[in-house]
């Protein structure tokens, strides 16, 4: 069989007119240079952190290397690193890093993912129809799509998962 199609009856983008706004979380991964400041570095013997050599190193370091980064705070020794000795790395990072976190560079790039995300104006998608993009060029997480999902569903209409043209429903409003 086969299907011609006349000039006179347009077609009719299904899709475009079906009200569905989707959201791509590439536009909100985190951008920008990352660094580890790792406090093994600074152990006496690689097990202690002795508090007057702390300081004295943290005094001469040049923090500009971190001028405008994302810096994740960690210690990769198996080390007691007393809670100060956090806080005196960051009143060094404050001024110069774009953000910085206590943990590993996993943790810091869920940080920035999820702080991006939280700077979502949801007003644009109340009791919207809202298609969360399931594939991309770049890899989204998991944790991701449930925490866009948590901050949609108190005002969306619905919430799909996938493409708009092949939807699998997550939520939808009574």
């Amino acid at each position: 069989m086969l299907f011609l199609h006349t000039m006179s009856e347009p077609f009719v983008n299904k899709v475009a007119e079906s009200g569905l706004l989707t959201i791509d979380l590439e536009k909100w991964y985190p951008r920008g240079e990352t660094a580890v400041f790792d406090l093994k570095d600074y152990l006496f013997m690689g097990l202690i952190l002795k508090e007057k050599d702390f300081r004295e190193a943290l005094k001469n370091f040049d923090w500009t290397v971190y001028q405008d980064k994302n810096v994740a705070i960690t210690c990769t020794a198996d080390a007691i690193i007393p809670v100060w000795a956090y806080m005196l790395v960051a009143s060094y990072l404050q001024p110069v890093a774009a953000d910085f976190i206590m943990g590993d560079e996993k943790e810091l790039h869920r940080s920035l993912f999820l702080k991006n995300i939280s700077t979502i104006d949801l007003s644009e998608y109340e009791d919207k129809r809202v298609v969360i993009k399931g594939c991309g060029e770049t890899p989204i997480a998991d944790y991701v799509y449930m925490e866009i999902t948590k901050k949609l569903r108190p005002v969306a209409k619905s919430i799909m998962y996938g493409e708009p043209c092949s939807t699998v429903p997550v939520y939808k409003k009574k």
